[in-house]
């Protein structure tokens, strides 16, 4: 008999140098690729903050050819990719760069895909939909929270759907990933709060996933530490360069566990609400956390102790509803503490579009790794509690 320890599990993780300094490295790893040209992929806030002019910098120092492309919106956009694709083609680039958050990376995984397959970017919606290999993709990520920069998913807003879909395929896990902390100091608090959060929703749906296990959990639960112990300091304290370190080491942890183990119905959620709204992945996931946490809590209810243990809550002589009722409570404390308090309806939603984002939820490829099967009711019932 097969014993949860002895399951099979697939483990898939890019090339990761981490430290202040790490990103001086993205030259010398566009060398080892062959490359004398590459496609720098960003964003209009990354570029303000000088990460762009500074990347650009050290590969021009390596003698390697530069073509920027930064008309990247929050939630990258299908035309974007496609635009970014043709560029990379008319310029004849050789390997992939971003610096940035989720947004750029997923953006450059996008243009990677279309750069090898051609066709366009909603055909390979799903997973394993990737026949070939794409271009080197070397990332150096500017928040702390997403993981692109580690994972197999790339997160994708389709704006005629005003839906978000996901490609899932280890394909598109980067070659190299160079964490940097350093990096992050530009960012402010509220984005700090909202990739925070986002790592630690990671770490979680990771760790209650069905597809957790061993490979997953350690970093799960690791980053959740991490995570809880330092985030909630950062935001008030945002030029601290220690504290800025340990968060990112957290998300790189989470990153490391969501990308094997697969999210929940968070996310899937999530996807659905910031592809409606065109909202902030972290604050989407921050608007439903508590409410789903409850709402999965009976079907793996050990897990959830662990969790709670894991975030600092003592749980010695509690009972299962209260160790339920205390991890609830410090999720929606920790919001409030980093300023993501609100609702689905102070955002705009209202009852007469839960069925819309009910069913796009359900469609999501991360509903089915969440620890308790979901129905239309059951995720419907969910959003109304948020809102």
């Amino acid at each position: 008999m097969t014993s949860p320890l002895t399951q099979l599990r697939k483990f898939v993780a890019p090339e990761i140098i981490f430290g202040d300094g790490a990103r001086h490295a993205a030259g010398n790893y566009v060398t080892t690729f062959g490359a004398e040209k590459v496609l720098l992929v960003s964003d209009p806030g990354v570029l303000l903050a000088g990460w762009v002019a500074d990347i650009e910098a050290k590969l021009l120092e390596a003698n390697i050819a530069v073509v920027r492309f930064t008309a990247v919106s929050p939630n990258p956009r299908v035309d974007e990719i496609m635009a970014g694709a043709e560029l990379y083609r008319e310029t004849g680039c050789k390997a992939i760069v971003a610096v940035g958050g989720g947004s750029p990376m997923d953006c450059a995984k996008g243009i990677g895909i279309i750069t090898a397959h051609g066709g366009h970017i909603l055909d390979f919606e799903g997973v394993d939909t990737i026949r070939v290999p794409i271009p080197p993709l070397i990332f150096i990520p500017s928040t702390a929270g997403t993981s692109a920069d580690i994972s197999q998913f790339a997160i994708i807003s389709d704006q005629q759907r005003r839906m978000k879909f996901s490609i899932i395929s280890k394909a598109v896990v980067p070659d190299v990933s160079l964490i940097d902390p350093e990096v992050t100091m530009t960012m402010s608090p509220y984005l700090t709060a909202c990739t925070g959060v986002d790592a630690l929703v990671h770490a979680i749906e990771a760790f209650v996933s069905t597809g957790s296990g061993p490979l997953t959990d350690a970093h799960a639960l690791e980053a959740m530490r991490l995570i809880s112990s330092h985030l909630e300091a950062l935001v008030a304290n945002p030029t601290d360069g220690e504290l800025r370190a340990q968060v990112m080491l957290g998300s790189m942890q989470a990153g490391l566990a969501f990308s094997n183990a697969i999210l929940g119905a968070v996310h899937a959620m999530s996807h659905s609400l910031g592809g409606f709204l065109d909202l902030p992945h972290g604050l989407c996931n921050a608007m439903l956390l508590e409410h789903v946490v409850a709402y999965n809590y009976e079907a793996a209810p050990d897990r959830f102790k662990r969790v709670a243990d894991a975030v600092g809550i003592d749980c010695r002589g509690l009972s299962q509803q209260q160790v339920k009722k205390a991890l609830f409570q410090y999720l929606v404390d920790l919001k409030h503490a980093v300023g993501l308090g609100g609702t689905l309806g102070v955002m705009g939603v209202s009852r007469s579009d839960v069925p819309f984002l009910t069913n796009h939820a359900l469609g999501d490829p991360c509903i089915l790794t969440n620890p308790r099967r979901s129905s239309s009711r059951d995720v419907a019932v969910v959003y109304e509690e948020a809102l």
